[in-house]
């Protein structure tokens, strides 16, 4: 179907456009190839990523269902065709790949292909793609190719602006694996700092009190209740390192899948019964699924660590357009007023500017002897 300028070029920035939002190195690769298959209306589309060992890192497909690419087999190697792009580095516009001297056939499950576009995606002088379409949906000239100069032009057009999309990926994930890795080196000197001297403090006890068991019962008896003391503080550090490891897991699963595995942890952890349920939440904007997460972890560590709670239970639910999460507790409660005079914020503080930081709000209800309710209501999602 010929498309005029004006709905040509609208199509080409939409397809630009939607490079442009993902971040994701597989999203990008996915958004490219459909884009491509959409806009030279083409029955078969794919991109390769290789790898240093002769295969594909990443094979995306656009055109063939989930199905028949299981049938299909093992991702293809670099070879014939494939292997052409990339190495040479030029396009490939053939009238059908079959016919090809370079072409060693397909698995059984593959598609038929004839007509053939196929151009490399470089960075600079490394080429770090090749992006190809087969089939297009268009009656075909007499022993011509379907694919036309302008086709090939094009997607000239699209596998510029691909490369600089596929590169941008790639840093950000480079990005955030070092900044997971810089968040993993600050706990573990945390870990060191905290737990460490516990336990290094923990054995000493322990020598004391071995020392003292036969000559002077009395203060060995002292010594084993300091013993607990400090395993307990031990404990509850590594506790706290445990759900500090967590968040990586935020932009991968989601704030729902997050928040249950990380209560999923704290229950098992503590005696108190932690409970989570979730309504009607599905993905936000990722500053709010932050926020949200920190406040519920915030909120948690109070309850478990000074509340003496049996029971807290986090909810997750919309509110008309908002998100709201509460966590409850039926501990022993305090006067947040009184809190506020004392200077001890129990990290009110801390929430509340995590709440405003997304133009949201938070409201804590408590009082001596009748437990604590926080709640925060983020705006749309």
């Amino acid at each position: 179907m010929s498309q005029g300028p004006r709905s040509g070029l609208a199509a080409v920035s939409s397809a630009l456009l939607a490079m442009s939002r993902h971040l994701e190195v597989r999203d990008v690769l996915k958004t490219i190839v459909a884009s491509a298959r959409e806009l030279l209306d083409a029955q078969y589309a794919a991109l390769g990523v290789p790898d240093d060992h002769g295969g594909f890192a990443q094979f995306v497909v656009d055109g063939v269902g989930e199905e028949q690419w299981k049938a299909i087999g093992p991702l293809p190697r670099q070879h014939g065709i494939l292997a052409a792009m990339l190495h040479e580095a030029r396009p490939e516009r053939l009238a059908d790949v079959r016919e090809d001297p370079r072409f060693e056939g397909w698995p059984a499950a593959h598609p038929e292909m004839s007509d053939f576009l196929g151009l490399p995606i470089r960075d600079g002088d490394e080429v770090i793609g090749a992006l190809f379409l087969a089939n297009k949906n268009c009656p075909k000239p007499a022993g011509g190719c379907g694919f036309t100069e302008d086709d090939e032009d094009l997607l000239s057009i699209l596998a510029q602006h691909a490369a600089i999309a596929l590169t941008n990926a790639r840093l950000y994930e480079r990005s955030r694996e070092l900044t997971i890795a810089e968040e993993r080196s600050r706990l573990a000197h945390e870990l060191h700092d905290a737990v460490s001297q516990k336990l290094f403090s923990l054995r000493l006890t322990a020598q004391a009190a071995t020392a003292l068991i036969d000559r002077d019962p009395h203060r060995a008896k002292g010594e084993l209740q300091q013993i607990a003391a400090l395993a307990a503080e031990a404990a509850d550090e590594l506790r706290a390192a445990v759900v500090e490891l967590r968040p990586a897991a935020l932009d991968e699963d989601g704030l729902v899948a997050t928040l249950r595995t990380q209560i999923q942890v704290l229950d098992r952890a503590h005696t108190a019964r932690v409970t989570f349920t979730s309504h009607g939440v599905r993905a936000l904007p990722a500053a709010q699924e932050e926020a949200l997460l920190r406040v519920a972890q915030e909120a948690l560590h109070n309850a478990l660590r000074h509340s003496g709670a049996q029971h807290v239970e986090v909810t997750l639910h919309k509110r008309g357009p908002d998100t709201v999460l509460r966590v409850t507790d039926d501990g022993g409660g305090f006067d947040p007023t009184a809190v506020r005079r004392a200077g001890r914020h129990l990290g009110l503080v801390s929430m509340r500017d995590r709440a405003s930081g997304v133009g949201g709000s938070l409201t804590v209800e408590s009082a001596p002897g009748k437990g604590t309710t926080i709640e925060m209501e983020a705006p749309g999602g």
